[in-house]
């Protein structure tokens, strides 16, 4: 069964819900979720079902404003103070195991933002947003160049871009898929999972 608690944190109570494998994790996974949206989005869901049992803790969290009922997103130094504080936190909890952060889309954002700041080994984000719909020339790509690896798995039909690869970052574009990846969730969340397992984060 998920654990459910609350975290406070500098923006008000953060939520989290943890599901633990059945032995000793190996890593923990933290993940964030889109600016409107919850952690039960569906490829947030997947991928926690893929990768749980491989030994990797997976805990999501919904940030303040969300936990307040607010859909608008708070600006992006708030949802980084909040997240850092999270991390914090969840870091003590499980000592002595690799943490990867990540997120979709806004949540992918700031899993990015903060990677260094809280001493992640690795970035999963999903369905990062490239740049506004309709305005290339708004590109967020610096925020991909953490300099840890870093998997981005996006759709081809993805009206925010869709980020090229370079340096740490490696790029799966998945055919057929939009902004929500709503279409196979269960095909994004293996991409994680091997991704993972490559870099030794999971049972096998």
């Amino acid at each position: 069964m998920p654990d459910h608690d609350v975290i406070d944190t500098p923006r008000g109570p953060a939520q989290v819900v943890t599901d633990l494998p059945a032995g000793p994790p190996v890593a923990l996974l933290v993940l964030g979720h889109g600016a409107g949206g919850d952690v039960d989005a569906p490829d947030l869901v997947a991928v926690r079902d893929a990768v749980v049992g491989v030994g990797v803790a997976v805990a999501r969290v919904t940030q303040p404003y969300r936990v307040a009922g607010r859909r608008a997103p708070a600006p992006a130094g708030h949802l980084d103070e909040a997240w850092t504080a999270a991390l914090a936190v969840l870091r003590a909890r499980h000592a002595g195991v690799p943490v990867v952060v990540g997120g979709r889309s806004s949540g992918a954002r700031v899993a990015c933002r903060t990677a260094t700041t809280v001493a992640a080994v690795g970035v999963v984000a999903l369905a990062f947003p490239l740049h506004p719909p309709g305005r290339p020339e708004r590109s967020r790509a610096a925020e991909l160049r953490t300099g840890l690896p870093t998997l981005v798995v996006n759709g081809d039909r993805d009206p925010f871009g869709v980020p090229v690869a370079g340096g740490a970052v490696e790029v799966v574009v998945r055919p057929g898929e939009r902004h929500d990846l709503r279409q196979d969730p269960a095909g994004s969340a293996e991409v994680v999972r091997r991704w993972l397992r490559g870099r030794g984060w999971t049972t096998g």
